[in-house]
Formats: structure tokens, C-alpha cells, sequence
């Protein structure tokens, strides 16, 4: 595995590994178990942060991948990439917004916002690995330049 495979493979595995701690802090508070449904929802942010952290640098140090599939389907894939980029943008503002209103213990608020929160956050998570699928695994593209080489000419 090279540097254009190992830090996608681990960005969507954080991905995964925040939905699932959602989930699982998602059934602590409906079991009432306030303390481990505040403790798994930042656990959640924290692996949602290194998500964000290594896809960003990897975009920035590193480029992304570009399609490598059919080019019949690569319109297809790009509406779905926009669909899924767009997705994340929501969830990570509604999951900022969702973790400040509980920290500010204004509950009701809390509450309200983090079902659809965590719906969002899910759909992102299941379309992620979906683009992870599709650019790594199924149709192996391309890769781009860095960001700072495209910007300072190297």
C-alpha cells in the first residue's frame, strides 16, 4: 500500500469508526446513560477531527484521486461525489452546532438537532465509503498534484 492508498483507507476509516460511535452514543442516551452518551459523542467528534485532519493534509501535501473508471459513468460519479461533499459540509456544521448545544446543556435544542444530525452524519459516512469504494477498489484512478505545488508552481 502506498502513500495515495494508505491515508485514504485510513481517513474513511475514521469516518466509519465516528458513524458507528454515533450510533452507539445515539443508544446510551436513549437508555438515559447521559455521562457514556457525552463521552462516545466526543470520542465521535474526536475520530470525525482526524477524519478531517488527514484527508485535508493528504489533499494538501499529498492531491487527490482522479477518476479512474469508464467515462460513461464519471458523470455519474461526480454528481455523487457532489451529493456526498455537500452531505459532509451539513454534517459537520450541524455536528458543531449539535455538540456546542449540548456543551451549553440547552438540551431540548440538543436533542432536536442531533437526530437529524446523526441521520446526516450516517448518510455521509455510508457515501463516503462508497467514493472510498469507487476510487480505490473498483476503479483505481488517477492522482492530482498537491495543492501547494499547483499553487507555488512546483
Amino acid at each position: 500500500m502506498d502513500l495515495y492508498t494508505l491515508f485514504p483507507t485510513i481517513s474513511t476509516a475514521f469516518i466509519v469508526i465516528s458513524a458507528v460511535l454515533v450510533a452507539i452514543g445515539w443508544g446510551l442516551i436513549i437508555k438515559g446513560k447521559r455521562e457514556a452518551h457525552k463521552k462516545t459523542m466526543i470520542a465521535a467528534a474526536i475520530a470525525a477531527v482526524l477524519f478531517f485532519l488527514i484527508y485535508s493534509s493528504r489533499t494538501v501535501f499529498i492531491g487527490n484521486t482522479s477518476w479512474g473508471g469508464p467515462d460513461d459513468l464519471k458523470g455519474y460519479y461526480q454528481t455523487f461525489l457532489i451529493f456526498h461533499i455537500v452531505l459532509a459540509t451539513v454534517a459537520a456544521v450541524f455536528g458543531i452546532t449539535t455538540l456546542i448545544l449540548g456543551f451549553k446543556e440547552k438540551y431540548a435544542k440538543h436533542r432536536k438537532w442531533g437526530r437529524t444530525t446523526a441521520v446526516i452524519w450516517f448518510f455521509t459516512a455510508i457515501t463516503g465509503v462508497a467514493v472510498y469504494v469507487l476510487l480505490y477498489l473498483l476503479y483505481p484512478g488517477g492522482h492530482t498534484q498537491a495543492v501547494w505545488r499547483v499553487i507555488w508552481g512546483y
